[in-house]
């Protein structure tokens, strides 16, 4: 069976779709009062210390628009609703149009302000997708560019009207749009980056998660094989031997050697189950080279010819972990998705270290992405649509093997075996990717003492 790699494009569209979903009305409304808060307080200061004039009653009812609005929410809405997409968007456009309206009210961009419009579009840029946030962009940029023409001036006590000279005008505006796209864009880039890598990071514990509850469902069946070993020879022997006294009552006779065929064929099904199980105590531990080899094995009939390559004598014996098993699977599968014909496994030890390198003779990594290999949601090799129809690389396998492999202490390389302008290779060429996995011998190998102790008996898996 070939593990799942990486998770597909839908699954990632759904992840993304949910994340709109983690924000809390309660938060929203939460940030309204302080937002309320602070514009009572403006418009107070503005007009019993500087003595402003300014039209009261107006600002008042835009100010309780907000008020109504989340008096309404609160009552009708449990604490523990949360928004869709869609909501999250109106909530935010609903703030910056109530802010607009009000700094239409007290100057328009000659109220400095005029600088808090940027605070809905950061918060659309970190929490809702990229059509969301560039739609509340857009309705930013077209209430500054508004309030540049249309706004009630602001007067004093005396009557003079307060106004910027129209340089700093429009320098004014020109910082609030350009701050308004650098924002959303800025921000939009760093949210997305980071919840991209908490999606591969999730995907790659489900895919460790997964190889351990596989291997220890493998534990299981090795047992329950080796258990049910000495039953089903008895059964097999007794039939048998019902067998050859029935020979003048060729019906019953059938049945028998019906009820040996039947034991037979449990005893191989179990026999074929429990090649899997690796992971009970007395095998914890396996040589590197037996390790790549059970990695490598669902590729093996995949078209592809697989080739080891190991000194004679090399057999370090090293922790058998899921991590490493499914990590240098998914590094294995990369190579025989791409390779022409051929992939090749070289292990190399040393006193200090030990290195695997898996090699194909396919294309090999795109230049352009070569320094991110590793990093999710990358394409790892150069159109790869031609080779394989249908095939959505997003970069979570070679992720998720390197999240994995790192966590067992290795070290990881990318690199091609050709050239930048060198002709593609011929099938059995070592030029295409390359991938070398370096481990320092004392974090993979066990400890000796622990080797020589007796294991005891397997303990019951907790479910």
């Amino acid at each position: 069976m070939i593990p799942d790699r990486a998770m597909s494009a839908q699954q990632i569209n759904a992840l993304d779709t949910d994340r709109s979903n983690w924000l809390r009305l309660r938060t929203f409304i939460t940030l309204r009062w302080i937002a309320i808060a602070g514009q009572l307080a403006a418009i107070t200061l503005a007009m019993a210390h500087f003595r402003l004039q300014l039209d009261l009653g107006l600002c008042l009812l835009v100010i309780g628009i907000s008020v109504m609005f989340n008096l309404i929410a609160t009552m009708v809405f449990p604490e523990s609703k949360r928004l869709s997409e869609t909501q999250a968007l109106w909530m935010l456009i609903f703030d910056v149009l109530q802010l607009s309206m009000l700094l239409f009210l007290t100057g328009g961009l000659h109220n400095p302000f005029a600088l808090l419009v940027l605070a809905p579009v950061t918060i659309a840029a970190t929490t809702l997708r990229t059509a969301a946030t560039v739609l509340t962009s857009a309705v930013a940029v077209a209430c500054i560019s508004l309030l540049v023409r249309f706004n009630l001036p602001l007067r004093t006590e005396l009557g003079f009207t307060m106004r910027m000279p129209e340089i700093y005008l429009f320098g004014f505006w020109a910082a609030l749009v350009i701050g308004t796209i650098f924002v959303s864009v800025y921000a939009r880039r760093v949210s997305s980056e980071a919840g991209s890598m908490s999606e591969a990071l999730l995907a790659a514990q489900l895919a460790l998660s997964r190889e351990q509850k596989i291997t220890d469902l493998a534990g299981v069946v090795a047992a329950t094989a080796h258990e049910l070993g000495t039953p089903l020879a008895t059964i097999k022997l007794a039939a048998t031997e019902l067998a050859e006294e029935l020979e003048d009552h060729p019906e019953l006779r059938e049945d028998a050697a019906l009820i040996r065929s039947q034991a037979d064929r449990c005893r191989d099904i179990l026999r074929s189950m429990g090649r899997a199980g690796k992971e009970d105590r007395h095998l914890q531990y396996a040589p590197l080279i037996a390790i790549l080899r059970e990695a490598a094995e669902p590729h093996e009939n995949r078209g592809k010819t697989i080739v080891f390559e190991a000194e004679p004598g090399e057999g370090t014996v090293v922790l058998r972990r899921p991590e490493i098993v499914h990590g240098l699977r998914n590094l294995i599968q990369n190579g025989v998705d791409f390779a022409q014909s051929t992939v090749w496994i070289e292990l190399l030890e040393t006193d200090a270290e030990v290195t695997v390198r898996i090699i194909d003779d396919g294309r090999g990594f795109a230049q352009q992405v070569l320094g991110r290999i590793g990093d999710p949601f990358v394409r790892r090799r150069s159109d790869p649509q031609p080779e394989r129809p249908g095939y959505e690389g997003m970069g979570l396998g070679l992720f998720i093997a390197k999240t994995l492999l790192e966590r067992s202490g290795a070290e990881l390389f990318f690199a091609n075996g050709r050239d930048l302008y060198e002709p593609r290779p011929r099938p059995g060429e070592k030029k295409g990717a390359i991938v070398e996995v370096v481990w320092p011998l004392k974090l993979i190998s066990p400890d000796p003492d622990a080797q020589r102790r007796a294991l005891g008996e397997n303990p019951p898996i907790e479910t």
